[in-house]
């Protein structure tokens, strides 16, 4: 039986937000996806999650069917503001995040400016790329030769050489749903990447937190994560070493045996 319940939209912050939700019970649990990954990309992820908590999976701001940017604002002040007024709307007092990539960067800003009701921070390998540090290794070519190519109309095999480890029912989602990837909202986010320090927000991250930082890929570095421990000693880490960045396509019952290890409802087990 499927954990979905409904995709819905709600206006936060001066736009159309969209999400999917799964589950419905429990506590509540919102994934923040990364930059070219709309939600129903992370569908493997929440139907598991639903089997015990309230699972709602975020379309950030020019991705899936979420608007654009009215002012191309594509900022971590604007991101992790759209996820404290969507929480506002919805009436949610206490939840988990989960965030990937560009999802666990807007995590952090989201956890040192807007900290009302976050239990959990779960960082699944930030790039930890910024002013004066080393950039982040995916080019942006990357993504805009993707997108364009999806926007024209694609299969999952055109994608296989973009993504040559992931399976095919991965690569049939990315088909269907990386031409909603608006390209100016990719460039500007991948900018912020090298131009947006979240290092600098760490000291001020109050939620109990963990890293879990993929073992290849090269995003983050032992270096980074001695770092993370040095501006914020009380988070834990994890270092997942049979997963790449795109960790839970990687190594999924990995992810979710870590998962169980940070999060409450594994003391009810489930999932």
């Amino acid at each position: 039986m499927t954990a979905y319940l409904y995709g819905g939209n709600v206006h936060a912050n001066g736009i159309r937000q969209h999400y999917l939700r799964f589950g419905g019970k429990g506590d509540v649990v919102i994934l923040l996806p990364g930059i070219t990954s709309p939600a129903p990309t992370w569908n493997f992820v929440a139907e598991r999650l639903g089997k015990v908590f309230d699972v709602y999976t975020l379309d950030a701001r020019g991705r899936g069917l979420s608007d654009v940017s009215p002012l191309g604002d594509y900022s971590l002040d604007v991101y992790a503001k759209d996820v404290a007024e969507f929480v506002k709307v919805l009436n949610i007092q206490h939840y988990y995040v989960i965030g990937h990539s560009m999802g666990a960067r807007t995590a952090i800003r989201l956890g040192r400016h807007h900290r009302e009701g976050i239990g959990k921070l779960v960082l699944v390998d930030p790039p930890v790329s910024g002013p004066g540090r080393a950039n982040y290794p995916t080019p942006l070519s990357w993504y805009v030769d993707s997108i364009r190519l999806s926007q024209a109309g694609v299969h999952a095999e055109e994608l296989r050489p973009y993504s040559p480890t992931w399976s095919d029912y991965h690569l049939q989602v990315r088909a269907e749903w990386l031409h909603t990837c608006n390209e100016e909202a990719v460039v500007k986010t991948y900018r912020g990447f090298h131009e947006e320090n979240i290092q600098d927000d760490l000291p001020y991250v109050q939620a109990p937190t963990t890293l879990i930082a993929a073992g290849r890929g090269g995003v983050i570095a032992d270096t980074d994560i001695a770092e993370f421990k040095r501006l914020m000693p009380k988070i834990d880490v994890v270092r997942m070493h049979n997963a790449g960045h795109m960790v839970p396509w990687d190594d999924f019952e990995g992810f979710f045996a870590e998962l169980k290890k940070i999060l409450p409802a594994a003391n009810r087990g489930g999932y």
